[in-house]
Parts: C-alpha cells; structure tokens; sequence
C-alpha cells in the first residue's frame, strides 16, 4: 500500500522559486487532504535528535519518588510529572507517563478583573535528580520553535497570504509547550488507548518519535498508521489553523496505540500555539480558495474558541481534573471534575 502521510522536505522552501512553489503546492495540498506529513529537512541533526531522546528516557528511568516530586498537581500551571493513566481524553485515562514543559515566564500577578487563563503563566518544575534534563529540553524547544516559525510563514504564502500573517498572534510570546512522553508496553496498562482520539488545540505539532509505533491517523473513517521514519519529525495541523483558514486547512484526529507487551515507546510532541491573550483572525483566502473551504469543525461538547487562552484554559482543565480541582475550583461546575 502506497504511503498516505506525505514526506515534505523543508530545505526546499529555501530553495530556488521553482522548488519554493513546489514545497508550498505540496504542503497546502497535506495539509488540506490528511492534515498529517512527515517533515525532512528540517536543519535538526541526528545528534540533536538522539540527545532529547536519551534525555527522556533517563528521566523516564528515575525512581518514582523523583518522579512525583515534580508531579504537575503542584503546578497552577499544568507544568510537571502525570503517572500513566493519569491524563484523560474524553473522560478516559490514557496509558503513558509523561513531563509537561512550557515557556519559563515569570507569572502574571493576579487580582479582580484578571482573565483565569493568565494562570497559566509561569515557571516549570524541573527534577532535581536529573538537572541535565533542563538544559536539553529547553534547547529541543528553541530548536523545534525555529522549525514551526518556518512552517507557519510556509503555511501563510502557501494560503496566498503575506509570509508574515501570523506574526503578531505569536510574535515576542508564542504560548508553546512541551511533552516528553513514555507509553509503556501493554502489560503496564489497563488498556490499549495510549491517547485517545482528539485533535490539537494549536496551530501545529511537532513530533519526535523514536523506533516503534503507535501513532494512527483518521484518514476516510479507517485508522492509518504513521510509522516512525527516522530523522524526520511529523507535523499535524492545529485546530487555530482550522479557525484561521474558515476549515480550508484540516485539524485532524488522532490517537495513539499501547505498544505492544514488552515493548516502551518514547515521543516528543512539540506544541506550537499563539500568544495567551491573542484573538484568531479569520483569514481573507483568494476566491478560489475560500470556495474551497469547509468551516472549521467544532465539536459540539468541545466548542472552538477564537481567544487563545481561554482555549488553552478549556483543554487543559479537561485534560487534567486533579489540576483543576486543586488550582482552579472557583471555574469548576458543581458536580464536575473539569469545569
């Protein structure tokens, strides 16, 4: 069976005109079709690669005490350790222990009047076991912040739009964050949902997979597996994409698979988003592509919002109940867990 997720190479948009035009056909054309492409050419070595690899599963390998030092109940910022099956998607635990990081900024004071989603900001937690673990996660998150700045101009010229149409919603403070993830072999788990089915919240993922797989895409009503390729990193589509190109561009869903018995898998998803206090603007696409595009679709008990953070907000209190119930009551519903 032919490949269905596409392999684009980066370099080329830095190319001659005709290889430009080329990459920006290719991508506008993944992007719109699967919402899914493996990127090549990226300027990331395999050095680089191998060493945020390495950095995760050392941290993996800590003691459990270690580990729940730093576990993310302690942060208001959803910042830190969640054990396996801690983290639900649609109301399910998903298999994997994973570290949270985001941007270290310091927090917004707060006071009357102060929109919730300014909780958010802050600081990470860090494991004191291991403090080689900072410097090589943040050093993967400049790096991979580099790749979706180029990306997202691509994305802008390939809609028929100035390159720098996104600037000012991410421009000096791009809310991304961070994940470095373990799904452990189904002997582990109490099931085989890795993650569940869901889209991405930003405007794009970068993942980082090692050698096994897991990954699986919605394509047509069938799952299709997204296997790794190695030196390459998989970009899907975010729903503020979706949102910014009225459903031109696809969001699409996906979810991830529990290795099987005897086996660990290691990710790196990289989320790439707009600054918290940042409204999506509704793209002015060239007839022929406004014709084309489908709406964006929202789902009815997970409503799209163009206010960035109220957005993140959202997700992140129905992602992580503990969280919310800890940090956040006062937004809570009486009789929810996640507001």
């Amino acid at each position: 069976m032919p490949r269905i997720v596409p392999v684009l190479d980066l370099s080329h948009f830095e190319q001659g005109a005709s290889e430009r035009r080329t990459f920006l056909a290719d991508l506008r054309s993944a992007s719109r079709d699967i919402g899914f492409f493996y990127l090549a050419g990226h300027g990331i070595s395999w050095v680089e690669i191998s060493e945020v690899l390495t950095a995760s599963r050392r941290f993996f390998a800590l003691g459990e005490a270690d580990k729940l030092a730093i576990e993310m109940v302690k942060s208001s910022q959803f910042r830190g350790y969640t054990r396996a099956g801690g983290e639900l998607t649609k109301g399910k635990a998903d298999w994997r222990e994973q570290l949270d990081i985001g941007v270290e900024r310091q927090p917004i004071a707060q006071g009357p009047g102060i929109p919730a989603w300014t909780r958010l900001q802050g600081p990470n937690q860090w494991p004191a076991a291991l403090p080689e673990l900072k410097p090589a996660l943040l050093a993967w998150q400049a790096k991979a912040t580099a790749v979706a700045i180029r990306l997202l101009k691509a994305f802008a010229l390939s809609l028929e739009q100035p390159e720098d149409a996104f600037d000012p919603i991410y421009r000096d403070s791009p809310n991304h964050r961070m994940k470095i993830v373990r799904y452990p072999g189904r002997e582990a788990t109490g099931g085989d949902q890795g993650v569940g089915a869901h889209k991405d919240g930003g405007f794009l993922t970068l993942l980082l997979q090692d050698d096994n797989k897991g990954l699986q895409v919605d394509y047509d009503g069938r799952w299709v597996d997204v296997n790794p390729i190695p030196g390459t990193l998989v970009v899907n589509i975010g729903e503020l994409l979706e949102l910014a190109s009225n459903g031109y561009l696809r969001a699409t869903v996906h979810r991830v698979v529990t290795p099987p018995a005897g086996i660990e898998r290691i990710s790196v998803p990289f989320f790439f988003s707009a600054k918290l206090d940042a409204t999506i603007p509704l793209l002015q696409l060239p007839e022929e592509l406004a014709a084309q595009a489908r709406g964006p679709a929202s789902d009815p008990d997970n409503p799209l919002f163009r206010d960035v953070g109220t957005n993140v907000l959202k997700s992140r209190l129905r992602s992580h109940p503990d969280v919310a119930r800890r940090h956040y009551a006062d937004l809570l519903q009486p009789g929810t867990g996640a507001g």
